[in-house]
């Protein structure tokens, strides 16, 4: 039996010594286990956009009630945009300028597709793609349509002008921090609601 402990407490001895000695020796540092993707923080494809795109349809919401069922037939219209965010600038003091040409947006030049003839603003406008821009004055913007689209910036090609109207423009009191486009129903019509900041203007669609 005392031959027993004692064998024991040898091999404690040897243990303690073992661990001492790799305690001793360099850090190692091992990699972190993961499960297989890359952090979330980076993005080995893109860089990541801090104005994202975006998209109203109109009837609104129109692929998510199609898929439901509760719309069958084609889509009117549809507006796509990347939507710059204030970050503590003033709107009309660090980003725009009045009397000077805006892509209402940023990175691509705004497109609106109509997917029927329609009039905008009363006036009449064949169906297909158009660019958008927008010249914003104190009390009104002046919107125009362009035919020349995929157009990168405010490179606007004034021989293909499709059509300009006024459209006034309010202070709604709010702080908006995304710049937003999205269409909202009125009666018979629809509203194309531009707005950003405590500014808003509403450019009307009839199909």
């Amino acid at each position: 039996m005392i031959r027993f402990f004692s064998v024991i407490a040898l091999l404690l001895v040897l243990f303690s010594c073992r661990q001492q000695q790799r305690s001793s020796g360099p850090a190692v540092t091992l990699p972190p286990i993961t499960s297989g993707h890359a952090s979330p923080a980076i993005n080995p494809y893109a860089t990541v956009d801090i104005s994202p795109m975006d998209m109203s349809y109109w009837p609104l919401d129109y692929p998510k009630r199609r898929l439901t069922g509760e719309l069958t037939t084609p889509p009117l219209a549809r507006v796509i945009y990347s939507r710059p965010h204030l970050q503590g600038r003033t709107l009309f003091t660090d980003i725009l300028q009045y009397e000077q040409l805006w892509r209402l947006g940023a990175n691509e030049a705004t497109e609106l597709q109509l997917f029927n003839d329609a009039l905008i603003e009363n006036q009449p406008v064949k169906a297909g793609r158009y660019t958008m821009y927008c010249i914003p004055h104190r009390d009104t913007w002046t919107f125009i349509l362009n035919s020349t689209t995929d157009i990168w910036g405010v490179q606007q090609e004034h021989s293909t002008d499709m059509l300009r109207f006024e459209v006034p423009v309010i202070n709604t009191g709010m702080a908006l921090e995304y710049f937003t486009m999205v269409f909202k129903e009125k009666e018979d019509k629809a509203e194309l609601v531009v707005a950003w900041e405590n500014l808003e203007a509403r450019v009307q669609f009839k199909f």
